[in-house]
């Protein structure tokens, strides 16, 4: 279905082009004549005031608290980090799967893993989790955000992937989003000209760095705007949803556990993307309740998501004869949940000691049926806790779409 713009809102105004002929295009003799079209450009946001309704006021209120209550009153991890990294993975694999990049956590973890660059689809959600750790570390370290920021956030996006030349560079042409690859003729959404996109995106930098929006509003403006600036031939929907994360952390709205807002809105994918035009057309509303309520699902889940990983390493203790304070076994147990699947190698650093004895904890625990061998490659002997996929499986499921969710895979 065609997006439905306005010629003109308050949040920004069509302008016409001309679609040059192209004798190389493939298709009929339709692709290959000029034509005119119409791109979007959003007003500006830096300086501009947001008024909120009462509601729409609760609701972010509703989500901020919701992500406080996450990160400050946690169910009892021994091991805090592990609940952080799965959250990140979670909002990797969900916002990777929004732009059709599909995979069940137990082959990201493979992957990862075995670092097997044959996987492109493992690989690129792969580097959609380190995109995403590079904008939350700048958030935090940074003074201001930046273009530059921006830019290094996509670099990494793509580094080591087929499409590195991509990351980085601001595009030099028009692009749209739908519709034929050969032009914009039918696009459902066709953002600014080319030449606009650097002032935009300073415009919106400045946005991210203004204090006096309630932080749940600020992110879901700053995502809707990067969105329609859509300043890059690739990579746009990770970076932008990067960017929510990104303000999160910087605006103290989730200092230690990042809820994975790209789950929520990917349950809801027509409503999200219906949001995103009605805030193009100036019903701003409509895109903040729809923004609000997935920040608040996300970390309301994330929460229970927590205290279902505490019942599994309770489980896992127990079947292992619940082992003494800081030995080997019950030290791995905690740290299981952030490294899944681990070798004899990658368990002696987790444990900091010698192989030996990380072998001996190891073994304890694959007889006790916590952990159990698995194929890593063809000489790589390795081994997966047991339940961990199962448990992010029914996450996905219970936060998003099921029918979007890959099966649970053995």
């Amino acid at each position: 279905m065609a997006t439905k713009l306005r010629e003109q809102s308050r949040r920004g105004r069509l302008v016409e082009r001309h679609w040059d002929a192209r004798r190389e295009a493939l298709g009929g003799r339709g692709a290959r004549r000029g034509f005119t079209y119409h791109a979007y450009v959003p007003q500006g946001i830096a300086d501009d005031d947001f008024l909120l309704g009462s509601h729409v006021a609760a609701g972010a209120a509703n989500a901020e608290k919701a992500c406080r209550d996450l990160n400050e009153d946690p169910p009892t991890l021994v091991n805090l980090e592990a609940l952080a990294r799965q959250l990140l993975r979670a909002e990797s694999v969900a916002s990777s799967r929004i732009e059709g990049l599909v995979l069940s956590h137990r082959r990201l973890a493979k992957a990862a893993f075995s670092d097997d660059a044959r996987d492109l689809t493992a690989q690129g959600v792969l580097g959609n989790i380190a995109a995403l750790e590079r904008a939350v570390a700048l958030a935090g370290d940074v003074e201001e955000l930046t273009r530059e920021h921006l830019l290094d956030v996509h670099r990494v996006l793509f580094a080591g992937t087929r499409d590195e030349h991509l990351g980085g560079l601001l595009r030099q042409e028009q692009n749209w989003i739908g519709g034929a690859a050969s032009n914009p003729r039918n696009a459902e959404f066709i953002p600014p000209p080319h030449e606009l996109v650097s002032g935009l995106l300073d415009d919106l930098c400045a946005f991210c760095n203004r204090e006096d929006v309630p932080a749940a509003i600020q992110a879901a403006i700053a995502h809707v705007q990067f969105e329609t600036i859509h300043p890059f031939l690739d990579g746009n929907g990770r970076v932008g949803r990067a960017l929510i994360l990104a303000i999160f952390r910087r605006r103290g709205m989730a200092p230690r556990y990042l809820p994975p807002v790209s789950l929520a809105l990917a349950g809801e994918a027509d409503r999200y993307v219906a949001g995103l035009t009605s805030w193009r057309n100036g019903d701003e509303e409509d895109w903040y309740m729809v923004f609000v309520d997935a920040v608040h699902r996300a970390a309301t889940g994330a929460r229970a998501f927590a205290g279902d990983v505490v019942e599994l390493q309770s489980r896992w203790a127990e079947q292992a004869g619940n082992p003494r304070r800081n030995s080997g076994p019950l030290r791995l147990i905690e740290l299981l949940p952030s490294q899944p699947i681990i070798n004899v190698k990658t368990a002696a650093q987790l444990l900091g000691g010698t192989e030996e004895r990380a072998r001996q904890a190891v073994l304890r625990l694959e007889r006790a049926r916590v952990l159990r061998q698995t194929a890593v490659g063809r000489r790589n002997r390795a081994w997966e806790c047991v339940g961990l996929f199962d448990l992010l499986d029914r996450f996905e499921r219970q936060l998003g779409s099921a029918a979007r969710t890959p099966r649970p895979t053995r």
